[in-house]
């Protein structure tokens, strides 16, 4: 860094003013609520030529995708009931769209109907599209037999999803639900629990997604535990869990 004459050389910048008025002030951190803390990392002002998974907090999923703001969203969707998953949402907010929750239900029980018969040694879990018009969603199709998906599910699934970006730029830019937290279709570990927020990043960035990725709310509930907003995350909390400073 250069200094002026004026200026001392162990000089500290001043923090960047974030309201207007006596805002900054005013707007204290409660003590109670949610919040996230929201740790940096890396330096900003240069490129570290890696590609990484952007991890959004703080931001609203279903106002990003009816905004415009994404052309591809990639969730769950299972055979039998969707009712409380992220898919009907979206169905109900894109006004254009001819699809129903009834319809997309029933076209993947056709479509599950149909694998079964002629596909029956392929890998799920399957990608259903469905094309609203405005967004693209790339549905993972919940296993046969479970009413849940797992990690490897993840895995398998997101790797498939990348052959299917995999350029095709008028599909950019992507974001994904985190499976996380869900009602219609849950994602559990082998011993049936709910995995981390890292463990699904690291099955999505394994099998080559690169988008966008929206955390649960109920992450936003963890002030004690600072966040990054980018995955991988630094080298420094692998250090910091072998008991390294």
């Amino acid at each position: 860094m250069t200094t002026t004459p004026n200026t001392p050389k162990n000089a500290t910048t001043a923090a960047a003013r974030i309201y207007e008025g006596d805002g900054d002030r005013l707007v204290e951190v409660p003590v109670a609520g949610p919040k996230v803390t929201l740790l940096p990392s890396g330096d900003p002002r240069t490129c570290s030529g890696s590609s990484r998974i952007r991890v959004m907090w703080g931001q609203h999923l279903l106002d990003d995708v009816v905004e415009g703001h994404y052309r591809t969203l990639v969730c769950g969707v299972n055979d039998s009931d969707n009712t409380h998953g992220i898919l009907s949402e979206i169905l109900k907010l894109v006004a254009t769209s001819q699809w129903t929750l009834a319809s997309a239900t029933s076209y993947a029980k056709v479509f599950r109907s149909a694998v079964s018969v002629h596909a029956k040694e392929d890998r799920e879990p399957y990608i259903l599209k469905f094309d609203l018009d405005r967004i693209l969603v790339l549905a993972l199709l919940r296993p046969t037999g479970r009413d849940h998906f797992n990690l490897e599910d993840i895995y398998r699934g997101f790797r498939t999803v990348t052959q299917m970006l995999s350029g095709r730029a008028d599909r950019s830019p992507v974001a994904t639900i985190s499976f996380l937290g869900a009602k219609s279709n849950r994602l559990r570990d082998h011993q049936g629990n709910e995995p981390s927020v890292e463990a699904v990043l690291k099955a999505m960035h394994e099998a080559g997604y690169r988008g966008d990725y929206y955390p649960p709310v109920s992450a936003w509930e963890s002030p004690s535990t600072g966040v990054f907003a980018r995955y991988p995350f630094p080298a420094g909390v692998d250090r910091m869990r072998e008991g390294s400073s």
